[in-house]
């Protein structure tokens, strides 16, 4: 009986971890929706997270990798993309290979702590 419920404790707490570090994402139309503003830079060197997207969300499983969700209510972050640097919360660079995905710049970091 014990290791059972050890084992379901066990159970609860790894996909209670597994959740905190996807990093859900939804597009929205219009500003006011957004978390985050984010502007998509042309050079890895000018971004401050290298993102890469992610075919399921248990994939997403560290800073920058990015999973698309279908609706709202799903996202930890809305964000808008917005059409200057200058108005963005976040520079972010999209990457080929899941391997460089992650922050250029540490400092920025915060904005996507979870709000869990």
């Amino acid at each position: 009986m014990k290791k059972t419920i050890s084992v379901f404790f066990a159970l609860v707490l790894f996909t209670a971890c597994s959740q905190l570090f996807a990093q859900k994402m939804y597009k929205v139309d219009y500003e006011s929706q957004a978390d985050l503003k984010v502007y998509v830079v042309s050079y890895e060197s000018q971004a401050d997270l290298n993102v890469y997207m992610v075919q399921y969300e248990s994939q997403a499983k560290k800073d920058g990798l990015w999973y698309n969700v279908s609706y709202e209510s799903q996202a930890d972050f809305k964000l808008y993309f917005v059409d200057y640097e200058s108005q963005a919360d976040l520079k972010i660079y999209f990457v080929d290979y899941e391997s460089q995905a992650g922050w250029k710049n540490k400092s920025k970091s915060y904005l996507l702590k979870f709000k869990n």
